[in-house]
């Protein structure tokens, strides 16, 4: 009898054991929740991503909030509108559930996508781009933004000296609104103002040694881009004699190279904007149609000139340097 009983004990010892292996390292009792991962792409308009330190931030914290599989993808050349449409061709067709596009060439951009039927929906951020394909639209009011710029502009500049504008583009991203909203100013105030573009074979090294050449007179510079505004701060700032004759820069963007020539005053003023909100919006609204969700909205986000002495203010501070 005692040996049935021990017997019996062991049958059912044993038989825990298997429950609780069962139950801690299958699926077979409990089903574990699957974690669905989105796959998402986002499309910028440069060759390199050396102007997207806060936005890609922001990209990252919403993916790992939202479980989202993030493919960073630059171009070969940048402002190539043919080949930007083909990467998000490609990036649907190897994928991804929704694509995240900053358009290089908005109106070639629109152009092929209204022709164009897209298998995943599509975020668009950067520039203000006609087209219905579009979920979701996300960024500042260029025009708004360009005015602001040029208000900085002119407070500082009480004798009205010529003005240097220079762009990559104007054909690019949100430029041509950003210039027309500078221009609209400018107009104003009945100012010199010279457009340079580089895509137009305008040299900005070429343009500031003409400008501080002894008896040419002094000028302010103002910049549409990030990254027209870094090299023209990093021409003036190789040479005292430079700050001499231009006596302002005024540009866009946020990187740690810009933001140390505003400290150091080559750059007097400096449009910025949330860049980490914008990175991380696009993701949430890019997951949220993948789950069919209604997210067709414009958002507009705030944009703000600032000087060396906002720097240190706790309000930009958290913007200019999200997660440091």
């Amino acid at each position: 009898m005692m040996i049935k009983r021990e017997r019996l004990l062991w049958v059912i010892f044993a038989g825990v054991l298997v429950f609780l292996y069962l139950l801690s390292s299958t699926n077979l009792i409990i089903k574990e929740k699957k974690i669905e991962v989105y796959p998402v792409s986002v499309v910028i308009s440069d060759s390199s991503d050396d102007y997207y330190g806060n936005f890609r931030k922001g990209v990252e914290q919403a993916a790992s909030e939202y479980n989202v599989d993030i493919s960073f993808i630059t171009l070969y050349e940048k402002g190539d509108a043919a080949q930007q449409m083909e990467l998000v061709k490609r990036e649907i067709d190897d994928g991804a559930e929704a694509v995240i596009l900053e358009p290089a060439v908005p109106m070639e951009c629109a152009g092929v996508l209204n022709d164009a039927v897209l298998a995943s929906p599509l975020i668009i951020t950067g520039s203000n781009m006609p087209t219905e394909k579009a979920e979701c639209s996300i960024m500042i009011d260029a025009y708004k933004a360009g005015r602001k710029l040029a208000k900085a502009v002119v407070a500082d500049n009480l004798s009205a000296l010529p003005v240097c504008v220079f762009t990559e583009s104007l054909e690019y991203g949100s430029n041509r609104e950003f210039y027309d909203g500078v221009m609209s100013v400018f107009e104003e105030q009945n100012w010199k103002i010279r457009l340079y573009q580089k895509k137009a074979g305008d040299n900005f090294r070429t343009v500031i040694e003409e400008t501080v050449y002894p008896g040419n007179g002094k000028a302010m510079v103002v910049a549409l881009d990030a990254a027209s505004t870094w090299e023209a701060a990093e021409i003036i700032g190789e040479s005292p004699v430079y700050g001499d004759y231009i006596m302002g820069l005024y540009g866009t963007g946020t990187t740690p190279a810009l933001l140390n020539h505003l400290d150091e005053g080559t750059i007097k003023g400096l449009l910025v904007s949330n860049q980490f909100d914008n990175g991380y919006l696009c993701v949430e609204k890019a997951v949220k149609a993948i789950r069919k969700q209604s997210v067709k909205e414009h958002l507009i986000l705030d944009s703000y000139l600032i000087k060396r002495t906002d720097l240190r203010d706790r309000k930009f501070e958290k913007m200019l340097y999200p997660m440091d």
